[in-house]
């Protein structure tokens, strides 16, 4: 009888876990997807400048904005996963779904399933981020915006615009050729800091060189006011090289930063090679990166399981458990604050990793205790009909 009872159980479990599944999985893929829509959209705000001022192609704007995407998707998926768990299990609750489970004897742990399950699933979503995407999109990011920032033929002395080169150097073209040649050359340099020097050419070309870029001007004169006799001095020339200074050309020995590294690199450099340690503080980064990449992904188990805590124990109340949900809103709040703040000491002090770890663990641990301390005994009815001689009794 005990056999038949619990093979009869089954194929009910099955359909509780994938009805119950199905109510969190597809709010979760739309939430993933609206919050990354905007997310997307917000960081290519970002780079609008390099579209009208700079004269970008459109499609790098939206391009560059995809490639930090990841950065910011390992860390509002654990969050997304809380409150879809609260508004899914909220929703079965008010639709007297839960307390119909409950009465076939259902506990808080089987009914827990498949919001852990999908815990589970974001878990892993993150660590895949944390560990390979993200690093990789986030290094080639920083490439592209560093080829961006010194393509100086192609974007920063744009034709018909003043073009701010650093803080002290503005150029203007008139007009750039097919051949690549620039008519109509305004120079104010004002790096010297005690006289400004004005410079126009009647044409001029863009010229790298092994020590920088430079512009090749021919045809012009150069002005300079002296202050203290408030005397123009007018210098024409036939040819003139104008240094655009300290600007790097060229990514290629650019260091990487801790996020553009792979786990491997963070924890163990090749001390021969630019992925080294330059020094103990940037080992301490370093790892820092490296561990809070590692801890992250814990809190989407440890959120979940906050969410649950506060639906699932004790009595169902179909007018609503606002003040559990707000509890468990609040302690999701400062388990995210805590963990971001531990990641910036760490970056300090590598005594403040472990407890990286300790505040997703602690509250997997917390929760999960109050979740077996919730299980609650099943219905009277049920339990006769499990046992072989209830009928006897």
């Amino acid at each position: 009888m005990a056999a038949a009872h619990a093979v009869a159980i089954m194929p009910a479990m099955n359909c509780m876990f994938r009805y119950m599944s199905r109510q969190i999985l597809w709010p979760l893929m739309f939430a993933i997807l609206i919050v990354s829509g905007i997310v997307w959209m917000s960081q290519s705000l970002r780079f609008v400048d390099l579209v009208l001022n700079k004269g970008l192609p459109a499609y790098n704007m939206f391009y560059l904005a995809f490639l930090v995407l990841p950065m910011f998707t390992s860390v509002f998926l654990p969050i997304i996963l809380f409150g879809v768990v609260v508004f899914s299990y909220s929703r079965m609750n008010q639709d007297s779904e839960l307390v119909v489970w409950r009465s076939c004897g259902k506990g808080p742990i089987a009914l827990a399933g498949p919001a852990i399950a999908a815990a589970a699933i974001v878990m892993v979503m993150c660590y895949a981020l944390n560990v390979y995407y993200m690093p990789l999109a986030y290094r080639e990011f920083k490439d592209l915006q560093s080829k961006i920032r010194n393509s100086y033929s192609d974007i920063l002395l744009r034709e018909g615009a003043f073009n701010e080169i650093g803080a002290n150097l503005t150029i203007y073209v008139r007009e750039r050729t097919a051949a690549g040649e620039l008519l109509g050359i305004l120079v104010y340099d004002r790096r010297d800091g005690k006289e400004p020097v004005t410079m126009m050419a009647e044409r001029g070309a863009l010229v790298r060189t092994e020590s920088g870029p430079r512009v090749v001007m021919v045809k012009g004169n150069r002005q300079t006011v002296e202050r203290k006799e408030d005397k123009l001095s007018i210098l024409f020339f036939d040819g003139y090289t104008l240094d655009l200074g300290a600007v790097k050309t060229s990514a290629e020995h650019r260091a990487r930063q801790p996020r553009e590294r792979f786990i491997d690199e963070l924890f163990r450099p090749d001390p021969t090679g630019e992925t080294g340690y330059a020094n103990d503080k940037q080992r301490i980064q370093f790892q820092a990166e490296a561990h809070h990449r590692l801890a992250g992904p814990l809190l989407a188990l440890a959120f979940a399981l906050l969410a649950l805590t506060a639906l699932l124990p004790g009595e169902f109340n179909r007018r609503g458990q606002g003040l559990r949900i707000t509890w468990a809103t609040g302690a999701m709040i400062v388990a995210q604050s805590t963990s971001i703040s531990l990641y910036h000491l760490s970056g300090t002090t590598l005594a403040a990793a472990p407890f990286l770890y300790l505040v997703p663990v602690a509250t997997i641990g917390g929760s999960l205790w109050l979740l077996l301390r919730g299980r609650r005994r099943r219905p009277a009815a049920e339990r006769t009909d499990a046992e072989p001689n209830g009928a006897a009794k």
